[in-house]
């Protein structure tokens, strides 16, 4: 039995290491070219802020996951830990929070951009928008700050009913089923859900703008040009609403699965919440042009 328990964490160690470093290796190429653009031009479109802070938030989260998932496998005794383990859940919040929110306002952006409506209020939103976007990004770390700290208070108070898996992600803890595992939760799926539904809107609002669009559209370049803005603002969208879907599947997953000792299952979501971070961005970089390129030309 000792045997099989060993074959199972290596296994699942080789898999996260496996997509964990994937995945940083895509965010750092992310931000690399970034940043290389950023000396080159002394400055950044709102495009590229989001994006850059978007892949430095990915690379981040998926170190501290592998950090955990090693740590929980190889000295798993480090996690008894009183403090160490409340940091690792605080900042694992904290970046989870952030790339998902930096993502959701990526796509309010690519919405408010390339969406045309006659409304008094869009208009001024799409004139104002390059301005909104670092308060947007401000926002978003304020509020992941936020969370993490009330994360790290309740990590606190459970810290005694703590039985951690080996499974990489402080959402796989199996934690004493009470008021403060429902608090944390609550968070977690408040923070997904607010994220979640501005995607959800943004899609909506730029889909009717693409179908408004083809009804009037002409045969001149102009309207052929704003037709592709259109149809690439919606792939990127759909790809993460579709991927954002089965994240918060996997939450509620979580939830249900946290408590039953159901390692096949609580692997399965592991894996795809390590794959989420690297995938996303991958998709993100083949949705530039400037991006594909540089990474074409590495390869």
């Amino acid at each position: 039995q000792q045997s099989n328990v060993t074959s199972y964490g290596a296994t699942t160690l080789a898999i996260i290491s496996l997509e964990a470093f994937a995945g940083m290796w895509i965010n750092a190429f992310l931000v690399c070219v970034l940043c290389i653009a950023w000396v080159k031009k002394k400055t950044l479109n709102s495009n590229e802020k989001i994006l850059l802070l978007l892949g430095c938030s990915r690379f981040w989260h998926l170190c501290i996951s592998w950090v955990y998932s090693f740590l929980s496998i190889i000295y798993p005794n480090y996690l008894y830990v009183h403090t160490i383990i409340q940091l690792i859940v605080s900042f694992q919040t904290f970046l989870n929070y952030s790339h998902l929110w930096f993502s959701a306002c990526l796509c309010v952006f690519y919405c408010i951009k390339i969406a045309n409506f006659r409304n008094r209020f869009f208009i001024y939103l799409k004139v104002k928008i390059d301005r909104i976007v670092p308060w947007l990004l401000l926002g978003s770390g304020i509020l992941a700050s936020a969370v993490s700290i009330i994360i790290y208070d309740l990590a606190e108070t459970d810290s005694n009913n703590l039985n951690f898996t080996c499974l990489g992600n402080f959402l796989e803890a199996s934690v004493r089923m009470d008021k403060h595992f429902f608090s944390s939760f609550f968070l977690m799926g408040f923070g997904y859900a607010a994220s979640f539904m501005a995607v959800i809107f943004s899609a909506v609002f730029l889909l009717f703008s693409l179908w408004r669009h083809k009804r009037k559209m002409q045969t001149n370049s102009r309207n052929n040009l704003s037709m592709d803005a259109h149809i690439r603002a919606m792939k990127s969208i759909l790809s993460f609403l579709v991927m954002y879907s089965i994240n918060f599947i996997c939450l509620i997953l979580t939830i249900i699965y946290v408590n039953k000792n159901e390692n096949t299952m609580i692997l399965l979501i592991s894996i795809y919440l390590n794959a989420f971070p690297g995938v996303h961005s991958l998709i993100l970089i083949f949705g530039n042009p400037k991006l594909e390129k540089a990474l074409l030309k590495i390869l």
